[in-house]
């Protein structure tokens, strides 16, 4: 069966990557001064803004929301559909950037605010945003232009945007960017970052092989910063409008008329050290935190050898002592206590309750881990990186349509182990009821958006038509799995099942299911908590991460450490007499999804500053489906290695009665072909003798 998945699963990726869709790579533009410009490199450089995001909100908006400078009946840039569905709106910047051409504060538009509600309206709204820390973003050749600054500790830190402003509260408490300058100092108020200076860095094209085929003196831009500034400008079109030492301050309430001046300043330089395909390196400042990564790793390997060492000494203690040992089913206490989970042989393949749900959540699970490790595979080649935005979100999707056959087959497959005769209802319920409830949540999201107008939402009719793909695509798919599925024979269990279900014997403490789900839950946990962190830190914080190899390798030491984990509790279950590993096993691992969401409780409260019910709600609601789908992930892990675990150790064993003593003796002890010992056929043997 693991072949055949395998199989389905890389002919899919192959497909894909084929068809070209949303793998595009990203080709070098060359630039020239505007007398040079031929068909082989062009002057204009263009300058885009995106949405204004803040770590203190998880609401996000367009940059036409506010009142800034803009243009007037512009092209849309086209926007992927990863892009679209994160929210990011690109939209033409009022800056503009002639290649080599030095600007130096050249004024953009004026914004007259008077007394009325209106436009005290728009003041508030960039009030509000400074409160919260809002931040620009600004893009120059699909690279967000970072802003650089030096913190307390001396190190150089890069933020992806620059704040709309900062605010010194009536105490005179400087908050957010007004600590950067002394003239920030007037109590109660806001003051707003109305001018940036822009450098822009180029790699020239003398000497190199590019540059000698385009014949002209040109360049690639392979990096960009910015300063912003708050200036009070004294004349709007001046020789010099940002010659003045005064700040824009604008208080909490407009008592007179007040005017905001936006400018700009642009310059070049000219830095070959740096390489087109390595000018993100700057940027990606994730590498700082590779030895906390590594840290974790190793942490996560720790655990993975010492659970390893433990179950080789199960294996080897149980497997190659249990073939020469006899039970007698007529004494069961004389089996030594290193064996007694043979006496569940009867029981321990018994069908489950509600095997229909599980078998759903077992493909459900099935289908998540092949998109989760396929979307790493591929981030690890280099096909989702910041070069290429909206990947991160466009192949999961892509993946997730496009796999559904492994997800049917997995579930049509126990289901018909399970005893189910109903495939059609399973593969329809696999199709329909996890994803569903993963649409369902986010849709309530996406309405809190849509209140909000955040750029985050998406148009309802846009939202209506995401199931389509997902009907037509992934449903047929899926019920083409679950065909394949229960048409292949089913696992052929080594025992068969007693009538009667035997009694459990009351268990101990240690073995019983509340402390296995807590046991079970916290190993795996515990190897992944390091990545989780940096993942809650890159959505709620903005951070681009760039660095997949780390979670990749913690994906791989996550499902190592649920197989492992889940193994060991079911085996001291085993030897407790309690057959019921089916469930427990699949709950046991996916009990880590448990400790994901209290890790998220964990990470508001300490970690971020989000205010508001209705980021609330988007926060609370992200990590619901978060520890959702940790659960069906971290679930079937648990008990594809519990199932094969117990069909291995079951496989080994061979099963012989003793003959009861009676007067007469029967003549022959009834055991069928497999060598498991029928008390019905012994029963009636002794019937007859008597």
């Amino acid at each position: 069966m693991a072949k055949r998945i395998v199989i389905i699963s890389l002919l899919t990726c192959f497909i894909v990557d084929a068809s070209g869709f949303a793998f595009s790579k990203q080709t070098p533009v060359v630039y020239c001064k505007s007398d040079q410009e031929n068909g082989n490199c062009q002057s204009d450089v263009p300058i885009y803004v995106n949405r204004l995001d803040s770590a203190e909100s998880a609401l996000a908006y367009n940059y036409d929301k506010f009142d800034f400078c803009r243009i007037q009946d512009y092209e849309f840039p086209v926007e992927n559909f990863g892009q679209f569905m994160l929210g990011e709106r690109i939209r033409p910047s009022p800056y503009k950037a002639i290649f080599l051409e030095e600007k130096k504060c050249r004024v953009v538009c004026k914004k007259s605010y008077e007394k009325g509600k209106q436009d005290e309206q728009k003041l508030q709204f960039i009030r509000n945003a400074i409160l919260k820390n809002y931040q620009q973003h600004l893009i120059v050749d699909k690279m967000p232009i970072p802003w650089c600054y030096a913190t307390d500790t001396g190190s150089n830190f890069c933020s992806q945007g620059f704040p709309v402003g900062c605010y010194v509260t009536k105490d005179g408490r400087k908050n957010g960017a007004c600590v950067i300058s002394a003239k920030f100092q007037d109590p109660d108020t806001y003051y707003v970052f109305n001018h940036v200076d822009i450098v822009i860095t180029y790699q020239s094209g003398e000497g190199e092989e590019w540059g000698s085929k385009i014949g002209i003196t040109g360049g690639r831009i392979v990096g960009a910063r910015l300063t912003p500034k708050s200036i009070k400008h004294q004349a709007e079109f001046g020789s010099d409008p940002c010659s003045s030492d005064d700040v824009m301050g604008v208080k909490d309430r407009l008592d007179d008329n007040l005017d905001i001046v936006y400018s700009y300043s642009i310059s070049f330089e000219e830095s070959n050290s740096t390489k087109w395909l390595s000018r993100w390196d700057y940027i990606s400042y994730e590498l700082s935190n590779a030895k906390i990564q590594w840290f974790s790793t190793m942490n996560s390997f720790i655990i993975v050898v010492f659970l390893g060492g433990m179950l080789a000494l199960v294996l080897l203690r149980t497997l190659r002592r249990c073939g020469a040992q006899v039970i007698s089913m007529d004494d069961p206490e004389s089996v030594p206590k290193h064996f007694r989970w043979m006496l569940v042989h009867e029981d321990v393949f018994r069908a489950p309750r509600c095997g229909m749900l599980l078998s759903v959540f077992l493909g459900s699970g099935a289908h998540i881990g092949i998109v989760a490790f396929l979307t790493l595979l591929l981030a690890c080649l280099g096909h989702i990186s910041p070069a290429n935005p909206g990947s991160l979100a466009t192949y999961p999707m892509v993946l997730f349509v496009c796999l559904g056959t492994p997800a049917g087959y997995v579930s049509s497959h126990f289901y018909k182990m399970f005893g189910g005769k109903r495939w059609i209802e399973n593969a329809l319920l696999t199709s329909l009821l996890c994803p569903g409830i993963v649409f369902a949540l986010c849709s309530i999201l996406n309405v809190v958006l849509w209140i909000h107008d955040s750029s985050g939402a998406i148009p309802f009719m846009t939202w209506a038509t995401f199931p389509i793909p997902w009907l037509l695509v992934t449903t047929p798919l899926v019920f083409l799995g679950a065909h394949l599925g229960f048409k292949c024979c089913a696992f052929e269990q080594t025992m068969r099942t007693g009538g009667t279900p035997r009694e459990i014997p009351k268990q101990r403490c240690v073995t019983r299911p509340v402390i296995g789900l807590l046991i079970g839950g916290i190993l795996p946990f515990g190897s992944i908590i390091i990545q989780l962190f940096f993942t809650l830190r890159s959505i709620w914080s903005h951070q681009m991460y760039s660095t997949f190899e780390f979670p990749m390798l913690v994906f791989v030491l996550l499902v190592i450490t649920c197989a492992e984990i889940t193994i060991m509790l079911c085996y001291f279950h085993l030897l407790a007499e309690d057959y019921r590993w089916v469930w427990r096993s699949f709950l046991t691992s996916g009990f880590t999804a448990f400790y994901v969401f209290a890790y998220c409780v964990h990470y508001y409260f300490n970690k971020l500053a989000i205010t508001g019910a209705a980021s609330i709600v988007i926060y609370f609601g992200v990590s619901v489906i978060m520890a959702f789908v940790f659960f069906l992930f971290t679930g079937t892990v648990g008990f594809l290695s519990c199932w094969w675990f117990v069909g291995k150790i079951f496989s080994a064993v061979k099963y012989t009665t003793a003959a009861p003593v009676t007067d007469p003796v029967p003549e022959q002890v009834a055991v069928d072909e497999e060598g498991t010992y029928d008390r019905d056929e012994e029963r009636q043997g002794m019937l007859s003798d008597k």
